[in-house]
């Protein structure tokens, strides 16, 4: 599990941080000055817990900790403040912990075995894919049939992204290694995009998948995922990868690589 904290004091980051991390109880924590800052980071990382500090200028810690709920719902939030008059309006966000500066090694580590030892079972995600070997999406154990073989391979590849954003032509470029695209790709392109879209629907999963200002990302938060464990370091997705990732496409090879490499 992946750990933040977001502080504007630097001195009170640093002590967080070196808390988070003496604790032993996270795979990575990452230290962040702004709001803005550690949500450019969980758009590429999955983070299990945010410990927060309220009174921070541009964005406040309520404000981040309402659009880290909405992106990540299994991210569980700890604030953090001098102030105690924040409380109420931290738990009204379903915050899962509340300590007051200055912060005491004890309370912290309570407070985060708390969070921790009570996490809910359920991850919040409402699809599984697997990408070791050849690529599947499951939707409560039933697999996921796409009308279109492109829409399918267009999901994996999203995927592959790990929640950043891909153009359409990106997409195009990955899904047609040498195609031109040209007016009638572009068509081609949208048809590939809306079979995606209604396939999505049909399962009642649209919400894996975002699209906006013309680029297309999905949200790792909402899907279970055997590369995206790998990358966290789960024992039993490391032991599961034989060398094999996504092998029906070509694109892919790129991150079997760097899995075979431990380039990540």
């Amino acid at each position: 599990m992946k750990a933040i904290c977001v502080d504007d004091e630097n001195l009170i980051l640093e002590l967080a941080v070196a808390l988070l991390e003496d604790f032993g109880l996270f795979d990575e924590v990452k230290g962040f000055s702004s709001g803005q800052e550690a949500l450019d980071y969980m758009n590429e990382n999955n983070v299990g817990l945010a410990l927060l500090d309220v009174d921070m200028p541009e964005m406040d810690g309520l404000t981040l900790a309402k659009i880290i709920k909405e992106r990540s719902p299994q991210t569980s939030i700890i604030f953090l403040t001098g102030y105690s008059e924040y409380a109420v309006d931290a738990f009204s966000i379903h915050a899962d912990g509340y300590l007051l500066k200055p912060i005491a090694r004890d309370k912290l580590f309570q407070e985060v075995q708390y969070v921790i030892d009570n996490r809910d079972e359920d991850s919040g995600t409402i699809a599984k894919a697997l990408t070791f070997g050849n690529f599947d999406l499951f939707v409560k154990g039933e697999t996921v049939v796409f009308k279109r073989s492109k829409s399918k391979e267009l999901l994996a590849f999203l995927i592959d992204n790990k929640g950043g954003s891909v153009t359409r032509a990106e997409a195009f470029a990955a899904l047609w290694e040498d195609g031109m695209y040209d007016r009638a790709m572009q068509k081609q392109m949208d048809v590939i995009i809306r079979s995606l879209k209604d396939t999505l629907s049909e399962y009642d999963i649209s919400d894996i998948l975002e699209i906006k200002s013309g680029a297309m990302r999905i949200r790792p938060e909402l899907i279970d995922c055997d590369m995206y464990k790998f990358l966290d370091g789960d024992e039993d997705a490391v032991k599961s990868f034989r060398g094999v990732y996504m092998n029906s496409y070509y694109w892919a090879s790129t991150t079997e690589g760097a899995l075979l490499g431990d380039d990540y």
